[in-house]
């Protein structure tokens, strides 16, 4: 059994429809990359997941629970993690304040001071700039707030969503390390990334959205040697 499925999702904004029948399955500890053009439904399916988008159609379950229609809140709980595209930090609370709000919920009160240690250690910048408003951080130290704080919740499933995103090259090949040594540790990735190739490289399975629908899945590697995605996203 899959730890994530998604079954015949569908999604609207109004009179647009944004995912249409979307099917996938995500296995525990696996990286699973979602590839595809801006406006393809990439960021929808994430908020769909995560209980930010109501679908209108379709069933969301983690491992065997049916969670289609659940607040976001409720999707976090349970163990399902996101670091959102633009990384969404709180710019006047200061680092250790944005990372404390990660661990409000239930499941991850009780070792929130051992995970807030865990994050320093994957982080150490952080730990020098604790106190430090977390708005006046440059990008990369923000993505690692916005990082440090999905792991806080202590989630069995993180869904990055662009996280390379204006991000400087060195900054952009350590993230990637930290998405890599978190899925060593355990925990499964969704990785939907505009850096086609690395997310390739990484993921153990990934489908290709194109206007709201799956039209190829396969490994990482497959999809990394397929014409169409080569030429689409690739430009080879």
């Amino acid at each position: 059994m899959s730890l994530l499925a998604v079954d015949a999702l569908d999604l609207f904004y109004g009179d647009a429809q944004a995912l249409d029948g979307v099917s996938l399955a995500v296995d525990e500890g696996a990286v699973v990359a979602i590839v595809g053009a801006n406006g393809a439904g990439k960021s929808s399916l994430i908020r769909a997941i995560a209980g930010i988008e109501p679908a209108a159609r379709g069933r969301v379950a983690f491992k065997g629970q049916d969670i289609t229609g659940w607040p976001s809140h409720r999707v976090c709980n349970l163990g399902i993690g996101q670091v959102a595209e633009g990384r969404q930090i709180f710019p006047t609370l200061s680092v250790r304040e944005n990372l404390e709000m990660g661990a409000v919920i239930s499941r991850a009160r009780a070792g929130a001071a051992a995970t807030m240690r865990r994050v320093f250690e994957i982080f150490p910048r952080l730990a020098e700039r604790q106190r430090q408003a977390a708005g006046t951080l440059s990008g990369g130290e923000q993505q690692m707030v916005a990082i440090g704080r999905c792991l806080m919740g202590r989630p069995e499933l993180i869904m990055f969503d662009e996280p390379s995103l204006g991000l400087a090259p060195t900054v952009v090949q350590e993230v990637f390390r930290v998405i890599r040594r978190l899925n060593d540790e355990g925990i499964t990735i969704i990785l939907v990334e505009q850096n086609v190739a690395v997310s390739l490289k990484l993921a153990d399975r990934a489908y290709v959205l194109e206007n709201g629908r799956i039209v190829l899945a396969g490994t990482g590697e497959e999809l990394l040697n397929d014409d169409r995605v080569r030429q689409a996203y690739l430009g080879l």
